[in-house]
């Protein structure tokens, strides 16, 4: 009987010099995969937080350059007004890139939305260029009130557009 208890022992101390590397091996297999599966989730939350974030940022500055548009608008239309011939062509220049950016940040939005937003994006951005084209043409001051307020509607609604977009943007 002592050997077969011996025999016992000593198979018993084999098969855990056998298995306990294995079990060892196997446990540091499910820890690296659970450990991947880990990093993949914090990538997906930081990726979405940076795109939350620069689609907020850049709703920012699309209303900055919006208001930027409607005042430098109103500068060059007082100018005119005023009576002075160029209608403060630097004036105007920066009524001309107040639009221009206001486009650029546009399309950047637009394109991440669907065709809609896209079309009213564009509508805005070219009743906005009108806009500033007849700023210094005092006579077509009816014209100019009727296209800001027809641009302030359509921007009120992109920008709650923009506001829930950048909220629930992936």
């Amino acid at each position: 009987m002592a050997s077969e208890s011996g025999d016992t022992g000593k198979n018993t101390r084999q098969l855990v010099i056998t298995f306990f590397p294995m079990v060892i091996a196997v446990l540091s297999l499910v820890t690296s995969i659970y450990n991947g599966y880990l990093n993949n989730k914090f990538v997906v939350m930081i990726q979405g937080g940076l795109s939350r974030s620069e689609y907020a940022r850049t709703c920012r500055d699309t209303i900055d350059a919006y208001f930027q548009v409607k005042y430098r608008a109103g500068v060059v239309a007082r100018a005119a007004a005023s009576g002075e011939t160029a209608a403060g062509s630097r004036d105007m220049i920066e009524a001309g890139n107040a639009v221009a950016k206001f486009g650029a940040l546009a399309t950047y939005l637009a394109n991440l939305r669907n065709e809609d937003v896209r079309a009213q994006y564009t509508e805005l951005y070219w009743k906005l260029e009108k806009f500033v084209a007849f700023a210094p043409t005092p006579a077509r001051q009816e014209e100019r009130d009727r296209l800001i307020a027809e641009a302030d509607e359509v921007f009120y609604v992109l920008n709650n557009d923009c506001v829930a977009s950048a909220k629930s943007h992936h």
